[in-house]
Protein backbone atom coordinates (compact mmCIF):
# COMPACT_ATOMS: atom_id res chain seq x y z
CA UNK A 1 0.00 0.00 0.00
CA UNK A 2 1.28 3.48 -0.83
CA UNK A 3 0.18 6.94 0.20
CA UNK A 4 0.05 10.18 -1.72
CA UNK A 5 0.73 12.26 1.36
CA UNK A 6 4.07 14.07 1.16
CA UNK A 7 5.40 14.93 4.63
CA UNK A 8 7.40 18.14 4.77
CA UNK A 9 8.31 18.90 8.37
CA UNK A 10 9.98 16.96 11.15
CA UNK A 11 11.21 17.57 14.68
CA UNK A 12 14.09 15.69 16.30
CA UNK A 13 14.94 16.06 19.98
CA UNK A 14 18.42 15.37 21.26
CA UNK A 15 19.64 16.48 17.86
CA UNK A 16 22.95 18.08 18.80
CA UNK A 17 25.02 14.90 19.00
CA UNK A 18 25.12 11.14 18.66
CA UNK A 19 22.09 9.27 17.39
CA UNK A 20 19.88 12.36 17.43
CA UNK A 21 22.31 14.33 15.26
CA UNK A 22 22.55 11.44 12.78
CA UNK A 23 18.76 11.21 12.57
CA UNK A 24 18.48 14.96 12.07
CA UNK A 25 21.13 14.87 9.35
CA UNK A 26 19.22 12.12 7.56
CA UNK A 27 15.98 14.09 7.57
CA UNK A 28 17.82 17.23 6.48
CA UNK A 29 19.39 15.34 3.57
CA UNK A 30 15.94 14.19 2.50
CA UNK A 31 14.74 17.78 2.24
CA UNK A 32 12.57 18.09 5.32
CA UNK A 33 11.88 21.40 7.03
CA UNK A 34 13.64 20.32 10.18
CA UNK A 35 13.45 21.61 13.75
CA UNK A 36 16.17 20.36 16.06
CA UNK A 37 15.87 20.46 19.84
CA UNK A 38 18.74 20.44 22.32
CA UNK A 39 19.14 21.19 25.99
CA UNK A 40 21.58 24.10 25.70
CA UNK A 41 20.96 27.67 24.50
CA UNK A 42 23.19 28.44 21.55
CA UNK A 43 23.39 24.83 20.45
CA UNK A 44 22.73 23.58 16.95
CA UNK A 45 21.72 20.62 14.88
CA UNK A 46 22.98 19.96 11.34
CA UNK A 47 23.69 22.99 9.15
CA UNK A 48 20.56 24.51 7.65
CA UNK A 49 18.16 23.39 10.37
CA UNK A 50 16.13 25.37 12.90
CA UNK A 51 17.24 25.03 16.54
CA UNK A 52 15.21 25.34 19.73
CA UNK A 53 16.70 24.92 23.20
CA UNK A 54 14.65 23.22 25.90
CA UNK A 55 15.66 21.80 29.27
CA UNK A 56 13.33 18.84 29.68
CA UNK A 57 13.76 18.87 33.47
CA UNK A 58 11.91 22.23 33.47
CA UNK A 59 8.15 22.16 32.99
CA UNK A 60 8.15 25.68 31.56
CA UNK A 61 10.60 24.72 28.80
CA UNK A 62 8.54 21.68 27.85
CA UNK A 63 5.35 23.76 27.80
CA UNK A 64 7.00 26.37 25.60
CA UNK A 65 8.22 23.73 23.16
CA UNK A 66 4.76 22.15 23.01
CA UNK A 67 3.32 25.53 22.09
CA UNK A 68 5.89 25.82 19.30
CA UNK A 69 4.94 22.40 17.98
CA UNK A 70 1.28 23.36 17.89
CA UNK A 71 2.31 26.11 15.45
CA UNK A 72 4.83 24.08 13.44
CA UNK A 73 2.48 21.08 13.08
CA UNK A 74 5.23 18.60 12.21
CA UNK A 75 4.46 15.55 10.10
CA UNK A 76 7.15 13.53 11.88
CA UNK A 77 8.19 13.54 15.55
CA UNK A 78 11.37 11.81 16.68
CA UNK A 79 11.91 11.74 20.45
CA UNK A 80 15.61 10.98 20.85
CA UNK A 81 16.71 13.13 23.80
CA UNK A 82 17.80 11.03 26.75
CA UNK A 83 20.04 10.96 29.80
CA UNK A 84 21.54 8.14 31.84
CA UNK A 85 23.19 7.82 35.24
CA UNK A 86 24.76 4.47 36.10
CA UNK A 87 24.97 3.25 39.68
CA UNK A 88 23.99 0.55 42.19
CA UNK A 89 20.25 0.37 42.85
CA UNK A 90 20.55 1.12 46.57
CA UNK A 91 22.66 4.21 45.85
CA UNK A 92 20.42 5.82 43.24
CA UNK A 93 19.86 9.48 44.02
CA UNK A 94 16.13 10.25 43.99
CA UNK A 95 16.65 13.52 42.12
CA UNK A 96 18.73 11.78 39.44
CA UNK A 97 15.99 9.17 39.08
CA UNK A 98 13.34 11.87 38.71
CA UNK A 99 15.38 13.85 36.18
CA UNK A 100 15.86 10.76 34.02
CA UNK A 101 12.12 10.11 33.98
CA UNK A 102 11.39 13.76 33.14
CA UNK A 103 13.77 13.78 30.18
CA UNK A 104 13.28 10.22 28.90
CA UNK A 105 9.54 9.74 29.52
CA UNK A 106 7.61 12.86 30.54
CA UNK A 107 8.96 15.11 27.78
CA UNK A 108 8.27 12.60 24.95
CA UNK A 109 4.79 12.06 26.40
CA UNK A 110 4.06 15.80 26.31
CA UNK A 111 5.51 16.26 22.82
CA UNK A 112 3.44 13.37 21.46
CA UNK A 113 0.35 14.99 22.96
CA UNK A 114 1.27 18.28 21.31
CA UNK A 115 1.72 16.73 17.85
CA UNK A 116 -1.16 14.27 17.65
CA UNK A 117 -3.98 16.81 17.07
CA UNK A 118 -2.41 18.29 13.92
CA UNK A 119 -1.44 14.82 12.68
CA UNK A 120 -5.05 13.71 13.11
CA UNK A 121 -6.23 16.73 11.14
CA UNK A 122 -3.79 15.90 8.35
CA UNK A 123 -4.75 12.23 8.39
CA UNK A 124 -1.07 11.34 8.47
CA UNK A 125 1.75 11.28 11.01
CA UNK A 126 4.78 9.32 12.11
CA UNK A 127 6.18 9.15 15.65
CA UNK A 128 9.37 7.31 16.58
CA UNK A 129 10.45 7.22 20.22
CA UNK A 130 13.98 6.09 20.94
CA UNK A 131 14.15 3.34 23.53
CA UNK A 132 17.05 1.05 24.38
CA UNK A 133 17.91 -2.62 24.54
CA UNK A 134 18.07 -1.98 28.29
CA UNK A 135 14.36 -1.29 28.03
CA UNK A 136 13.81 -4.76 26.59
CA UNK A 137 16.08 -6.73 28.94
CA UNK A 138 17.44 -5.89 32.38
CA UNK A 139 20.96 -4.64 32.98
CA UNK A 140 22.74 -4.10 36.27
CA UNK A 141 23.45 -0.53 37.42
CA UNK A 142 20.83 0.87 35.05
CA UNK A 143 17.64 0.81 37.07
CA UNK A 144 16.78 4.47 36.45
CA UNK A 145 17.50 4.29 32.72
CA UNK A 146 15.81 0.92 32.21
CA UNK A 147 12.73 2.15 34.08
CA UNK A 148 12.45 5.06 31.66
CA UNK A 149 12.95 2.98 28.53
CA UNK A 150 10.47 0.29 29.55
CA UNK A 151 8.03 3.16 30.10
CA UNK A 152 8.71 4.54 26.62
CA UNK A 153 7.79 1.19 25.07
CA UNK A 154 4.52 1.00 27.00
CA UNK A 155 3.60 4.58 26.22
CA UNK A 156 4.33 4.16 22.51
CA UNK A 157 2.36 0.92 22.23
CA UNK A 158 -0.69 2.50 23.87
CA UNK A 159 -0.42 5.58 21.68
CA UNK A 160 -0.12 3.48 18.53
CA UNK A 161 -3.28 1.57 19.40
CA UNK A 162 -5.22 4.82 19.67
CA UNK A 163 -4.04 6.73 16.63
CA UNK A 164 -3.40 4.21 13.84
CA UNK A 165 -6.92 4.64 12.50
CA UNK A 166 -6.11 8.31 11.86
CA UNK A 167 -3.09 7.48 9.70
CA UNK A 168 -0.59 7.99 12.52
CA UNK A 169 1.99 5.23 13.06
CA UNK A 170 4.04 5.20 16.26
CA UNK A 171 6.98 2.94 17.04
CA UNK A 172 9.89 2.52 19.41
CA UNK A 173 13.44 1.93 18.15
CA UNK A 174 15.78 0.38 20.71
CA UNK A 175 19.47 0.78 19.89
CA UNK A 176 22.04 -1.57 21.31
CA UNK A 177 25.62 -0.53 22.01
CA UNK A 178 26.18 2.42 19.71
CA UNK A 179 29.32 4.52 19.17
CA UNK A 180 28.22 7.76 20.86
CA UNK A 181 29.50 10.28 23.37
CA UNK A 182 27.01 8.94 25.91
CA UNK A 183 28.38 5.42 25.53
CA UNK A 184 31.93 6.66 26.00
CA UNK A 185 30.94 8.82 28.98
CA UNK A 186 29.29 6.06 31.03
CA UNK A 187 31.50 3.08 30.10
CA UNK A 188 35.23 2.46 30.27
CA UNK A 189 37.11 1.05 27.29
CA UNK A 190 37.33 -2.31 29.03
CA UNK A 191 33.59 -2.31 29.68
CA UNK A 192 32.90 -1.47 26.05
CA UNK A 193 35.26 -4.20 24.85
CA UNK A 194 33.56 -6.73 27.13
CA UNK A 195 30.12 -5.72 25.84
CA UNK A 196 31.26 -6.00 22.23
CA UNK A 197 32.13 -9.63 22.87
CA UNK A 198 28.45 -10.27 23.67
CA UNK A 199 27.33 -8.82 20.33
CA UNK A 200 27.24 -11.31 17.42
CA UNK A 201 28.38 -8.55 15.04
CA UNK A 202 31.44 -8.01 17.28
CA UNK A 203 31.38 -4.25 16.97
CA UNK A 204 29.63 -1.08 18.10
CA UNK A 205 26.74 0.14 16.02
CA UNK A 206 26.98 3.49 14.29
CA UNK A 207 24.50 6.37 14.76
CA UNK A 208 23.93 6.49 11.01
CA UNK A 209 22.71 2.89 11.05
CA UNK A 210 20.08 3.79 13.64
CA UNK A 211 19.16 6.88 11.64
CA UNK A 212 18.37 4.81 8.54
CA UNK A 213 15.91 2.63 10.47
CA UNK A 214 14.30 5.60 12.20
CA UNK A 215 13.95 7.44 8.91
CA UNK A 216 12.21 4.50 7.24
CA UNK A 217 9.75 4.15 10.10
CA UNK A 218 9.02 7.88 9.89
CA UNK A 219 8.63 7.96 6.12
CA UNK A 220 5.73 7.33 3.72
CA UNK A 221 7.42 4.02 2.89
CA UNK A 222 6.20 2.76 6.25
CA UNK A 223 2.51 2.12 5.74
CA UNK A 224 1.73 -0.68 8.22
CA UNK A 225 4.36 -0.95 10.98
CA UNK A 226 3.04 0.48 14.23
CA UNK A 227 3.18 -0.23 17.95
CA UNK A 228 6.46 -2.11 17.62
CA UNK A 229 9.67 -1.97 19.63
CA UNK A 230 12.41 -2.72 17.11
CA UNK A 231 15.90 -3.45 18.36
CA UNK A 232 18.91 -2.45 16.27
CA UNK A 233 21.66 -4.17 18.17
CA UNK A 234 23.82 -6.38 15.95
CA UNK A 235 21.94 -9.45 17.22
CA UNK A 236 22.62 -8.82 20.93
CA UNK A 237 19.12 -9.70 22.14
CA UNK A 238 18.89 -12.90 20.09
CA UNK A 239 21.78 -14.77 21.77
Amino acid sequence: MTTNYQPKSAIVTGATRGIGFAIAEKYRSEGYDLTCVGSKPGGSGPVGTRYISADFTKESDVDSLCNELALIKPDVLINCAGINVIGPFADIDSQDFQHIQLVNVQAPFELCKACVPSMKSAGWGRIVNIGSVWGKIGKELRASYSTSKYAVEGMTAALAAEVAEFGILANTVSPGIIETEMTRSVLTEDQIDNLIQTVPSRRLGQPEEVAELVYWLGSPNNTFVSGQNIAIDGGLLRV
